[in-house]
């Protein structure tokens, strides 16, 4: 079901927005192919393309709920056991009006329409780094290094209406969201999603498994 699929010529610069938020000893401390990942920029108009397969998924009955709660503003979390074994596409398309980036995450499921979760990577903010996921819903990150790859941390979560803003106090924010991805070798690589609420728990925890991308212009 994975594809090895390989990237097309001219379609990429030099990308130093995530060296220059890890830092340079960090930055060098990946795996030279998280390295080859994280340090393109996509031309205006060509996407990138990780094909591959979501290989475990878990909640508990307060990830359950909240899941299904956050349909109402987007459906930012995954929320349907059946995407296990099931295909998984993620399409990373640069922000020709912004310093970011849109990803777009479609998860295949048993019966019926994949999930399809849409959110945009601005680099901004007192992190450096923020991720939206509309109805004026952000969440700023911190980037660090995790075992062979990249660890994404929720900050604090904010309301952004024009330039209006306001950060989100931790009593009412969903948990601690952590990314991570984790070079496999080859073309390989993991990616897992954590959310952990100090109340209830592990709410949600997805293991995708993807292989190396393909640059769509």
């Amino acid at each position: 079901m994975l594809e090895n699929i390989e990237g097309h010529q001219g379609t990429t610069l030099p990308d130093q927005r995530f060296r220059r938020l890890l830092g340079e000893p960090a930055w060098q401390a990946l795996p030279p192919s998280v390295r080859r990942r994280f340090g393109k920029r996509l031309k205006g108009g060509s996407s990138v393309v990780y094909q591959g397969i979501v290989v475990s998924m878990r909640r508990n009955f307060a990830g359950r709920i909240l899941s299904h709660l956050a349909r109402l503003v987007g459906a930012p979390l995954p929320h349907d056991m059946t995407s296990v074994n099931q295909p998984a596409v993620v399409t990373v398309t640069e922000d020709c009006a912004g310093d970011g980036q849109f990803w777009i995450r479609q998860y295949g499921r048993a019966s019926g329409f994949p999930q399809v979760i849409h959110s945009s990577k601005r680099f901004a903010g007192p992190t450096g780094i923020e991720e939206y996921i509309g109805s004026g819903i952000g969440m700023a990150l911190r980037v660090g290094v995790a075992d062979d790859g990249l660890s994404f941390t929720s900050d604090h979560y904010f309301l952004q209406f024009g330039s209006w803003r306001l950060r989100l106090p931790g009593w009412c924010s969903p948990g601690a969201l952590t990314i991570t991805h984790r070079d496999l070798g080859g073309t390989r690589f993991l990616f897992s999603l954590t959310l952990e609420s100090r109340f209830f728990g592990e709410l949600i925890h997805q293991d995708a498994l993807f292989h190396d991308m393909e640059v769509q212009p």
